[in-house]
């Protein structure tokens, strides 16, 4: 009988720890996961970005892990397609048993997982996007790393009536969820500033030919343009705008701030501004951590490090701190509270600082702006710009 009594006694204390026990996390193992584009039309924001977070992930687990526990990353593909993300999420929360998830990519993707994920107690940290709704409205497993692309638009609005004098602002954008984000920003800027605009068009992205819009701002005499856009419709707006001889200035998101755009045929886009959260890295960067991240990456993958990789370095890094802040008895509470107590953190490419809270789940809200120049892009305000 006394057998039995035990027997039974340490079957219900093993029920009772398994039932205690954080999903993804062992006292050895902390697994994390990611769905992101590693064969779609955006893979090469993807790949790169998922690499460089192995890469910081790769060298925490060669010295020793973090508070004894090492940590597994799990990168399932997602094409950039909605239902390919269910998929992979699926997949990751239900037989990975993921703690969280990280830069996770695309918009509608993360918008799709982002209600079993919680449900599930699974945060979505730092998602590879900048649409506001990463971090609006408030949830507490949601962490959004940089300014959004509303943010951006109303920094840049801002800095140029403020500091460059326009008077006379339009706006030409994707009439997609993506363009929402931009317009919504000019639009709220321009009623905190008592600014009306003088002109506004929307376009699908799949459109190729300009030149009716522009010919309207054109006639609306705007000083600046305002762009809701990615690569291909930001080149063909502003090969519009330079073939009528129209020497406007021109700003765009984040999603423009590409080397693309920079170094497109013709240097038809020279002078062209855009606002992004981080500057890229210069080839020569003399900086040891930048220096040593550049040199790894092109050994390790036999190319250089792009935009999307060294945002996949600075997320996993406040990822890392977070985690190392929460201590030995590693909990989704304990890891909220770790990550809400970051302040001031900074990445090794001076990005404007990332700070968390207990309500407050954007990393940072500034942005700088960068302008196109002899086919590359410089930095053409001397400090990251907010609104």
């Amino acid at each position: 009988m006394k057998h039995l009594l035990l027997a039974s006694t340490l079957a219900l204390g093993l029920i009772g720890t398994a039932a205690a026990q954080q999903r993804g996390v062992t006292d050895s193992e902390i697994i994390i996961g990611a769905h992101t584009d590693l064969s779609g039309v955006t893979a090469v924001w993807g790949v790169n970005n998922s690499n460089a977070i192995r890469m910081v992930f790769d060298e925490v687990n060669a010295a020793g892990g973090i508070n004894g526990r090492k940590i597994k990353y799990i990168v399932e593909d997602n094409q950039y397609q909605v239902p390919r993300a269910i998929q992979a999420a699926n997949k990751l929360l239900n037989k990975d048993n993921v703690f969280l998830m990280i830069a996770n990519d695309g918009t509608p993707m993360n918008n799709a997982v982002m209600p079993e994920q919680f449900e599930k107690g699974v945060p979505n940290m730092f998602p590879l996007t900048s649409a506001r709704s990463m971090y609006e409205p408030y949830h507490r497993l949601k962490f959004g790393l940089a300014s959004s692309y509303y943010d951006g638009a109303r920094a840049g609005m801002k800095y140029f009536i403020e500091q460059r004098g326009k008077k006379a602002v339009c706006l030409m954008s994707q009439d997609t969820d993506f363009g929402r984000d931009i317009t919504d920003g000019v639009h709220d800027q321009a009623k905190a500033m008592g600014v009306t605009l003088k002109g506004e068009t929307l376009h699908k992205p799949t459109d190729t030919d300009f030149s009716a819009p522009v010919a309207r701002m054109k006639d609306a005499k705007c000083d600046l343009i305002m762009l809701g856009t990615i690569v291909r419709d930001t080149n063909q707006i502003v090969a519009a705008v330079r073939k009528t001889g129209w020497d406007v200035d021109i700003v765009g998101p984040v999603s423009s701030y590409d080397n693309a755009v920079a170094s497109a045929p013709g240097g038809v886009n020279e002078g062209y501004y855009a606002m992004t959260v981080m500057l890229f890295m210069d080839p020569n960067d003399q900086r040891p951590a930048v220096k040593a991240f550049a040199e790894a990456y092109q050994k390790k993958f036999g190319h250089p490090a792009n935009f999307a990789a060294q945002v996949g370095n600075s997320a996993a890094s406040v990822l890392v701190e977070g985690l190392k802040r929460a201590g030995k008895n590693l909990t989704l509470d304990s890891f909220i509270t770790a990550m809400e107590s970051i302040k001031d953190f900074h990445d090794i490419f001076d990005s404007p600082a990332v700070s968390f809270g207990p309500n407050i789940r954007q990393g940072s809200n500034k942005s700088f702006l960068a302008q196109v120049k002899g086919g590359q892009w410089i930095q053409a305000a001397p400090t990251p710009l907010g609104y």
